[in-house]
């Protein structure tokens, strides 16, 4: 398929061709939900925990006789039913992360960017480089370009003069083609291409 390219200038460049089987597959939303669940698991710290019976500070002796008392008995302190006990079955530190097969992450990102395609979503950029770092005026041809809050995906590398300057940006990111994933290309309204980053996404994902 056809699509224009423009400059950051908004002004045509010339067209490119995308790949069908990556820009152009069917939309499998169930695979987009379980790429986003596996990326948001592994991000999960994972550290809330709480104190088992062992790990309570408190003497571990019989609180009281066991009869003679009018109480229920009781063996212990810091069995979970008692009051400054552990806790039975609490949470634990551990890692929230899980395994998902590469042939499903691919398809999950080839989703992702077919269903920018198909909304009318992706752009494709000559190139993101900037002479010099100029936070301002980069903001203004945004403003024009009407983007919204976007994701600019590059080539192999991104040119720090551009990344510096897009950074005090709200709304924008920057990612090389190696860091694309399907999370942070939903969750932006504008997806952003330059053509070295077409031609690494294809490379990576046919």
């Amino acid at each position: 398929m056809q699509c224009d390219v423009i400059t950051l200038a908004n002004k045509k460049s010339g067209t490119i061709e995308l790949d069908e089987n990556v820009f152009g597959v069917k939309v499998r939303g169930d695979l987009v939900a379980r790429a986003v669940n596996w990326q948001l698991a592994k991000r999960r710290s994972g550290n809330a925990k709480t104190k088992g019976r062992s790990e309570v500070k408190a003497s571990k002796s019989k609180p009281f006789n066991q009869k003679g008392t009018g109480r229920a008995r009781q063996g212990t302190t810091v069995a979970p039913q008692m009051r400054g006990g552990g806790v039975a079955f609490g949470p634990q530190v551990r890692s929230h992360a899980h395994k998902l097969p590469k042939k499903v992450r691919l398809l999950a990102l080839k989703s992702a960017l077919s269903a920018k395609q198909a909304e009318g979503k992706l752009v494709v950029l000559d190139e993101a480089k900037l002479k010099k770092i100029n936070t301002s005026d980069l903001a203004k041809q945004f403003e024009k370009l009407n983007w919204g809050r976007a994701l600019i995906i590059d080539g192999a590398e991104v040119d720090e003069n551009f990344v510096r300057a897009a950074g005090n940006i709200n709304g924008l990111d920057v990612l090389p083609s190696g860091g694309a994933n399907v999370y942070d290309i939903i969750r932006r309204e504008t997806l952003v291409l330059t053509k070295d980053g077409v031609e690494k996404l294809v490379e990576r994902l046919k």
